[in-house]
């Protein structure tokens, strides 16, 4: 089995700065992509930002030079530094993985989401 857990979400004030993070655990051999979602109330879950094992990186076109997704692949770990944060940042933030679990081949992970908050 694996685990992916978010953690740093919370309420700011728009301007600031945020980082989230999530780690994976459990019977991990590799993992391939990992991203960042998001959902706010009333919306479809959006891509916000992914990287691949490689470190090659995209954005959405909303969050582009404000956000930055990195890893650390020795700690399964995947961040999003969150600059300059609006009001419509506002959402619940998922992690994603593509993990090549022990025993059952690769599966997409997903995380259970941190709230943030961002008040005007």
């Amino acid at each position: 089995q694996v685990q992916l857990v978010e953690s740093g979400g919370g309420l700011v004030q728009a301007g600031v700065s945020l980082r989230v993070s999530c780690v994976a655990t459990g019977s991990i051999l590799i993992i391939n992509t990992m991203g960042w979602y998001r959902q706010a109330p009333g919306k479809q879950r959006e891509l916000v930002a992914a990287i691949t094992r490689g470190d090659n990186k995209n954005y959405a076109d909303s969050v582009k030079g404000r956000f930055t997704i990195s890893r650390d692949n020795a700690k399964n770990t995947v961040y999003l530094q969150m600059n300059s944060l609006k009001s419509e940042d506002t959402a619940v933030y998922f992690c994603n993985a593509d993990i090549l679990v022990a025993g059952a081949g690769y599966q997409g992970c997903w995380g259970q989401g941190t709230q943030v908050t961002v008040s005007s």
